[in-house]
């Protein structure tokens, strides 16, 4: 699933190797943070969030013949960080 993710936001994203993925498996539920530059935020989320729903929406039905329930969170990190 996690493949699918980073396919999708790749897409969108200028600069997808410097995206961090944190994953979080509590075994049903699977907690995925993607960490992105402030400048791939919009992009990625999309106008009025659009993106970043329908990314949800195509992981929910992947992932409804596992059994999990993924949840995504997106978050930018400050490029004066690096």
């Amino acid at each position: 699933m996690l493949d699918l993710i980073k396919y999708i936001v790749n897409r969108f994203a200028e600069n997808p190797d410097e995206i961090e993925y944190i994953v979080d498996d509590k075994g049903d539920v699977v907690d995925v943070t993607i960490v992105l530059k402030e400048s791939d935020m919009g992009k990625v989320i999309g106008r009025q969030g659009k993106i970043a729903k329908a990314l949800r929406t195509i992981v929910k039905a992947a992932a409804a013949k596992s059994g999990k329930k993924y949840n995504i969170e997106i978050k930018g990190k400050d490029e004066t960080e690096e």
